[in-house]
């Protein structure tokens, strides 16, 4: 099991299979973008596949979610889901995308075994798409969000950031839009990973304020504590059901006493924590012929270590230096 000293167990593991994305959303990377890992650095799809099998075989991880960057956008995505798929125990298997080539790989990645996919959409308007990830590829997005429905991808989630003064009025919307498709709507409080290090507390909407937004056009019943578990989002009944919305208030109500994840960099690195400053090196060790027992040790140590929270919530947080194209939302 991979254990913490407050007790936590790490049962969902975040992989990262690329940092590279073919959007240039202005709260994660600048609009020219980053210098991208060389290949040499980032794991093979064999060398992805065999720390995913023994993270579920030997250190108990039940759900693997694959991220990236855009995941989209790793040539052997399908062979890694359907590797994964095969093993026993079978972890359930998710993917986080922006949407953008999932039309033409939603059946594909089913058929491989993915359960289902979280979709980042953050605007219904293609010009505020265009403003916040200087592409012109919101209708992509849209039509991968019907191909995942279509293929079984279900239930099917969407990430949403408020921007002040760009999309904050947009949350009844949005929610509205979901609930006529029954996609499930999860808003995010805009975190502190942007590769510029632009991120400014003040200028975040919070969650406060989109239940507010939300309230003033829906009745919204929230569900009882217990059901939430270890998930980040808290989930309101809209309406008196069946629709939910859910906000992961990652900033104003960090939910890391409850955390369960360990990740997975794109390069091979564990992170205990999305916002942690160290990481431990699980390429070098396997590259130099590691067995799974010794990698499977390095990883309970690095987990063992973890802090009882991420500190994002106090005002004298300091952002992890690497972005979060290179870490894995």
């Amino acid at each position: 099991m991979l254990l913490d000293t407050f007790g936590r167990r790490a049962v969902d593991l975040r992989v990262s299979l690329t940092d590279r994305c073919n959007l240039r959303c202005t709260y994660c990377m600048p609009e020219q973008g980053l210098q991208w890992l060389p290949k040499p650095e980032l794991l093979t799809d064999e060398e992805i596949v065999r720390l995913v099998t023994v993270a579920v075989r030997d250190l108990g991880v039940q759900e693997v979610r694959f991220t990236g960057g855009e995941p989209l956008l790793r040539p052997g995505l399908v062979g890694i889901v359907q590797a994964c798929a095969a093993l026993d125990p079978r972890p359930e298997l998710s993917l986080t995308t922006n949407g953008i080539g999932l039309a033409r790989t939603a059946a594909a990645l089913r058929a491989a075994g993915l359960d289902r996919v979280n979709v980042s959409l953050d605007t219904l308007d293609p010009d505020t798409f265009h403003t916040l990830t200087r592409r012109n590829r919101h209708q992509d997005v849209l039509d991968g969000l019907a191909a995942a429905e279509a293929a079984g991808l279900t239930p099917v989630k969407l990430n949403a950031v408020l921007m002040r003064g760009v999309n904050e009025d947009e949350a009844p919307a949005l929610l509205a839009w979901c609930l006529e498709r029954g996609y499930e709507l999860r808003f995010i409080e805009q975190m502190p990973l942007d590769a510029q290090h632009g991120w400014d507390r003040s200028s975040m909407v919070t969650a406060e304020e989109i239940l507010e937004r939300l309230a003033a056009r829906f009745d919204l019943t929230p569900e009882p504590s217990a059901t939430r578990g270890a998930a980040p989002a808290e989930r309101w009944l809209v309406d008196g059901g069946p629709g939910r919305v859910g906000v992961i208030a990652s900033v104003t109500r960090p939910f890391c006493r409850a955390c369960d994840r360990t990740r997975l960099t794109a390069d091979g690195q564990v992170r205990d924590c999305l916002f942690a400053t160290g990481e431990t090196d699980l390429r070098t060790a396997l590259r130099s012929g590691a067995d799974d027992a010794e990698l499977a040790d390095r990883w309970r140590t690095a987990m063992w270590g973890k802090k009882a929270g991420a500190g994002i919530d106090s005002p004298e947080f300091h952002q992890p230096t690497r972005p979060m194209s290179a870490i894995g939302g």
